[in-house]
């Protein structure tokens, strides 16, 4: 069953369908920017949803959100197969689509790129880096002095033929890359400090599994850094939403 939010204090008659894959990985604090930017938001989750109601090539924001599986599992998750072919049409079609984390995986895969393990688990928080054109884009609000973004990921990609390289880590060269009006991001700029104790619950197994990892350390940088990446994500957000509203 899809799950539709809605604000009635806006009249945009915009629509962003947002798939989810674990419930506790939401759209964060990006929800209330969408809703007052006039968007009906509405979710659907992959793997029980039918993920065929939404246009490949119409004005209607996609996003595509987080997960512990892989983009490789499709044989375990046919359902990524519908996401990645629903993809490369929007893609081809230069519709709005932000894909975040296990979504930006998805993005790359669709536009021909490789995805692969890492050589080490990156789950907590730092900085990213921008590069010449990453400065110059809206992610420029989530760098600064005490910037911190979540990292929760064991999985990479190569940068996509054609995409535009934005972001990276001391960890993995690739964290952000745009495509035409579609934007990939492998860290994760949605995450509140409240939201985070449902990850502590929901990644219980991998956090105890990953060495150097521990819920009383991602608590206590969580809430050094929480306040003020959701600050930041105001402004980023918000200005991506005009951009590619206009090029829409």
């Amino acid at each position: 069953m899809t799950t539709k939010h809605t604000d009635s204090g806006q009249s945009g008659g915009r629509t962003a369908r947002v798939i989810t894959h674990v419930a506790f990985e939401d759209l964060g604090s990006f929800e209330q920017i969408l809703r007052e930017a006039g968007f009906e938001v509405e979710y659907l989750r992959a793997g029980s949803d039918d993920l065929d109601v939404i246009g490949p090539e119409t004005d209607e924001l996609l996003i595509i959100l987080g997960g512990p599986i892989s983009v490789n599992d499709e044989d375990e998750y046919p359902f990524l197969g519908t996401e990645l072919e629903l993809l490369e049409k929007r893609l081809a079609a230069d519709r709005p689509t932000l894909g975040i984390c296990l979504g930006a995986q998805l993005v790359a895969r669709a536009l021909g790129a490789d995805v692969y393990a890492g050589k080490h688990k990156e789950i907590g928080w730092s900085p990213i880096r921008l590069s010449d054109a990453g400065s110059r884009s809206a992610l420029r609000f989530l760098v600064g002095d005490d910037v911190c973004v979540l990292h929760w990921h064991g999985e990479t990609f190569d940068l996509p033929e054609g995409a535009e390289h934005l972001a990276s880590s001391d960890l993995y060269p690739n964290q952000a890359f745009s495509y035409g009006n579609a934007l990939a991001l492998q860290f994760h700029p949605e995450v509140t400090a409240r939201a985070l104790e449902q990850w502590f619950i929901g990644h219980t197994c991998e956090i105890h599994q990953t060495a150097g990892v521990s819920v009383k350390q991602l608590r206590e940088h969580t809430a050094r850094f929480a306040g003020t990446l959701q600050a930041r994500a105001y402004p980023f957000f918000a200005e991506w939403l005009e951009q590619v509203a206009a090029n829409s």
